[in-house]
């Protein structure tokens, strides 16, 4: 029991996925400080509330709805959103799209068998392991 809980935590992926984790957590620790630090303000400079919301609030049959509450953690939302795809996304896709280009893709046709794509090229399909006949040949 205790072999098998080992082996599971030794994989490569488990501990690449807590990697992640971990440094996603840092990672937006830091874009939530820029964001309230720096972006917040500039929101309340424009529509002149000093980039708090918090006391906006509105009373119906006694029962008080702090609406400002939402709107900051809304704002805090949108600019966060905005931050990762402006100087993360976009930057990392530019990037991926420059030094790892596409490989072209394989032709595919459907297994006489199954009807799952495969390769023009297969002998065998990946999914039913039926033997079938290549349509080019490779490596002649």
């Amino acid at each position: 029991m205790l072999k098998g809980f080992r082996d599971f935590m030794m994989r490569g992926n488990v501990i690449d996925m807590a990697v992640g984790v971990v440094i996603g957590s840092a990672f937006t620790a830091v874009v939530t400080g820029f964001v309230v630090a720096f972006l917040t303000p500039l929101v309340g400079v424009v529509v002149g509330a000093a980039g708090d919301f918090r006391a906006y609030s509105f009373t119906l049959a006694g029962v008080t709805f702090p609406y400002g509450q939402f709107l900051n953690v809304l704002i805090a939302f949108l600019l966060t959103a905005a931050v990762l795809y402006f100087f993360v996304v976009l930057p990392v896709t530019k990037a991926t799209a420059r030094y790892l280009p596409k490989k072209p893709k394989t032709p595919k046709r459907p297994c006489p068998e199954c009807l799952t794509e495969i390769p023009e090229a297969a002998r065998r399909c990946s999914a039913c392991t039926a033997h079938v006949e290549p349509l080019v040949k490779v490596g002649v």
